[in-house]
């Protein structure tokens, strides 16, 4: 019985670090910024690792106002294309602390 109590306690005090690296990764990970290019950076977003969009960057090259549509088409994908960065980094960042442990759902 007694090495069981100690096992517990073992995987226990595992189980708290690996929350507090969590957390401490998650709070690094808010802090980080990625960004989203279209059109040969013509149109540059930027997301915090909060998915917030901190900054859009348009080079006056690019804005027509005959073709507002493709304006519109380039914000669109640069801010996909740094959503989906950010996705990445949090799965791979996030992603350490799940390995191995086959849980459904989580990053």
């Amino acid at each position: 019985m007694r090495g069981g109590m100690g096992n517990m306690q073992k995987m226990m005090k595992q189980m708290q670090k690996m929350q507090k690296d969590m957390a401490k990764a998650q709070e690094e990970l808010a802090e980080k910024t990625v960004e989203g290019t279209a059109g040969g950076g013509m149109v540059t977003v930027i997301v915090n690792g909060q998915k917030e969009i901190v900054e859009v960057s348009i080079k006056e090259e690019v804005v027509d106002p005959e073709d507002i549509e493709m304006l519109q088409d380039l914000v669109l994908a640069a801010t996909n294309d740094a959503l989906k960065k950010i996705d990445d980094l949090t799965n791979e960042t996030m992603g350490q602390f799940t390995k191995g442990m086959n849980l459904p759902g989580m990053f």
